[in-house]
């Protein structure tokens, strides 16, 4: 209440206790948002500020404690506004550590991708490179003796699809012929003399039908994992 040009202890106390803490407040806030720990130490310089701003205020024209109040609410907003700052800075600054983590594992793992990539192409290389002629002529051949050709001659990561469509299609017998068709060997090629553009023996020689049944499942479909996918939707390939 105001006593003349004076303001009554009491209410500039209850001003200056209220500026104080809401300093106290975003002084924590910019202490937790740099990581900085105290907020102890600094309730208890508002609180000495309060006791020195009551004293002060008490001894203030009232005319003039108006201004003096209105510098305190801006100080009080300036405050808040750092904190403001410091917080988003803060987000910001996590948000950018995320972000690098997570570049950091793609690159890394489109780099281990590219790695066996190039190993997967560098074996299929090796052993396209290996031609029907690498394999003795026999008069006859196993499944077993068969199934080892492919597995030479084929890229490891694709053995299984390839293998999958061989077992649909002659069930391993280089001279399986379709008696509707006439479709023949291992892959069922229709018809079966398809088959010599890699070797005139294509009919007794399984290398042959193997080199010449991945050569198609490549330039058709990319790889015989693709013709073993569009064989399972279709039951052709």
């Amino acid at each position: 209440m105001l006593e003349g040009n004076r303001v009554s202890p009491i209410s500039v106390r209850g001003f200056a206790v209220a500026s104080a803490t809401a300093v106290t407040a975003v002084g924590s806030v910019v202490g937790v948002a740099s990581g900085a720990s105290g907020s102890v130490a600094q309730l208890n310089d508002a609180e000495a500020t309060a006791a020195d701003t009551t004293t002060l205020l008490a001894d203030i024209p009232a005319g003039e404690q108006a201004q003096v109040q209105t510098a305190s609410l801006t100080q009080q907003a300036d405050y808040q506004a750092i904190a403001a700052d410091a917080g988003a800075k803060k987000i910001a600054e996590e948000s950018a550590r995320k972000a690098a983590a997570k570049s950091a594992i793609e690159k890394k793992e489109a780099a281990e991708q590219a790695a066996k990539e190039a190993k997967e192409r560098a074996e299929a290389k090796e052993k396209a490179s290996r031609s029907a002629s690498s394999f003795p002529v026999q008069s006859s051949y196993t499944v077993a003796q068969i199934q080892s050709m492919a597995a030479s001659m084929v890229p490891s990561g694709q053995f299984q699809c390839f293998s999958n469509i061989v077992d649909h299609e002659s069930s391993w017998n280089y001279r399986a012929v379709n008696a509707s068709s006439g479709a023949y060997g291992l892959f069922q090629a229709l018809p079966g003399s398809k088959m010599s553009s890699v070797g005139a023996d294509w009919q007794t020689n399984p290398a042959t039908q193997i080199k010449w049944g991945l050569n198609y499942m490549d330039s058709r479909y990319g790889s015989p994992c693709e013709a073993w996918s569009f064989w399972q939707a279709n039951h052709w390939y």
